[in-house]
């Protein structure tokens, strides 16, 4: 513990310029490495081919784009959204794309450490540098995929002053092109009606973000409805009832409970057994999440909720879990060094890729064995792990007085 102390003294004792410069070298690094992997950027290129489709006027939902023929799977604004896209070529695309979801990637380490009273330049860029290192921030670049966009938009809401006019309408918009940040409001509706209970039903903060975050959500859902009715009607009447759109549940990527139990069970579809997990799940996220921010611990709060989404979600990409970084920060201010770096490891050793996987129409997931089931759901595991330990530790703590939670 005194080496563990005399480590973090040294780093936070480092200058500015230095941080800088180890940052700086491990993007680089990042970047190089990226490279020598001919990574594809697939994600990025679907995203660009629904920007084509929707200028050109053709069916969003019928569009199949790159050599792994995918389709759309996000709401219309998504494809609205990514018609800049069509502005550039390929190349100057992917460069824009890397720089940004690092630049992303440190706006959400600088999020994170402002979600638990740790924020200095210095500790965001020397995390930085190590957590881009992490398999979900990897994946996420090497598709070109938005999961970092989507989390700072979120954390930007949740890291604001609660008079903050503009608070939610960072999750209305992530909601509305990727729909499971929707949690978050259901998160921030339950904490408002809660607190408004103890207030005499008085306007919380929390309540103005679920408004703002819903109302965001519609306007921009209307609007994308009115730019593209046909759509906008098949999206919300029969793509998002089409789980299988977006990929095969056992693949070894999908790190969701789903993911996890169609594994388990040999099966491509675990169904009822993953309703039943997922609703308990599912509950007991939810209420952690809910109690821990009733308590005035915004940090529990905030990841349990993500960490609830991730596991419920029917496919959870590993990329999907960049919630780590938050993760992994709110971890390093609350437990021993041992059991983060243990915690790191899992996100930083890419062990869920060290078991048979193929694309379809192989199946090589459906034949693992034991241990090649359990390296294959560590992120699940590990997820469901934390809720227990937040659970366990909500148990013991008092809640905060009435007067001190009221200024959120």
């Amino acid at each position: 513990m005194t080496v563990t102390l005399n480590v973090r003294a040294r780093l936070r004792s480092l200058p500015l310029p230095a941080a800088a410069a180890a940052c700086l070298l491990s993007f680089v690094a990042f970047w190089m490495a990226q490279r020598a992997a001919n990574v594809t950027m697939l994600d990025l290129s679907v995203y660009r081919a629904e920007g084509e489709t929707v200028l050109a006027g053709g069916d969003l939902y019928a569009m199949r784009a790159t050599s792994a023929n995918l389709p759309t799977t996000y709401p219309p604004f998504a494809a609205l959204l990514f018609t800049p896209l069509t502005l550039l070529g390929v190349p100057e695309m992917r460069t824009l794309a890397t720089a940004g979801n690092l630049l992303l990637l440190l706006a959400l380490v600088h999020l994170s450490l402002r979600l638990v009273g740790r924020d200095r330049p210095e500790t965001a860029l020397w995390a930085a540098a190590v957590l881009v290192w992490c398999e979900p921030v990897w994946t996420t670049l090497r598709y070109g995929q938005i999961n970092l966009l989507i989390a700072v938009a979120v954390l930007w809401d949740l890291t604001r002053r609660g008079n903050n006019r503009w608070a939610g309408v960072g999750t209305g918009l992530a909601t509305a092109v990727k729909l499971t940040p929707g949690l978050f409001v259901v998160l921030m509706l339950i904490v408002g009606l809660a607190r408004a209970r103890e207030h005499g039903w008085a306007w919380n903060a929390w309540l103005r973000q679920a408004a703002t975050a819903t109302g965001v959500f519609a306007a921009v859902t209307v609007a994308s409805a009115v730019i593209l009715p046909y759509d906008s009607r098949r999206f919300w009447t029969e793509m998002i009832f089409e789980t299988s759109r977006v990929g095969r549940t056992e693949e070894t990527a999908n790190q969701s409970l789903s993911g996890v139990l169609a594994r388990l069970m040999h099966t491509t579809d675990p169904g009822h057994w993953w309703l039943v997990t997922a609703l308990l799940v599912g509950v007991a996220g939810i209420t952690v999440a809910v109690r821990a921010a009733l308590r005035g611990d915004r940090p529990v709060a905030v990841v349990a909720c993500a960490t609830t989404a991730l596991l419920v979600s029917p496919i959870s990409w590993s990329h999907h879990w960049v919630w780590c970084v938050p993760v992994l920060i709110l971890l390093a201010t609350r437990v021993p060094a041992g059991w983060t770096v243990a915690v790191g490891l899992v996100f930083a050793s890419f062990a869920l890729w060290w078991v048979p996987h193929a694309p379809a129409p192989v199946r090589l997931e459906l034949h693992q064995n034991g241990w090649q089931m359990l390296l294959s759901g560590l992120y699940t595991l590990v997820g469901l792990g934390l809720l227990a330990a937040f659970a366990l530790r909500l148990r013991g703590e008092v809640r905060l007085p009435r007067q001190a939670v009221a200024k959120e």
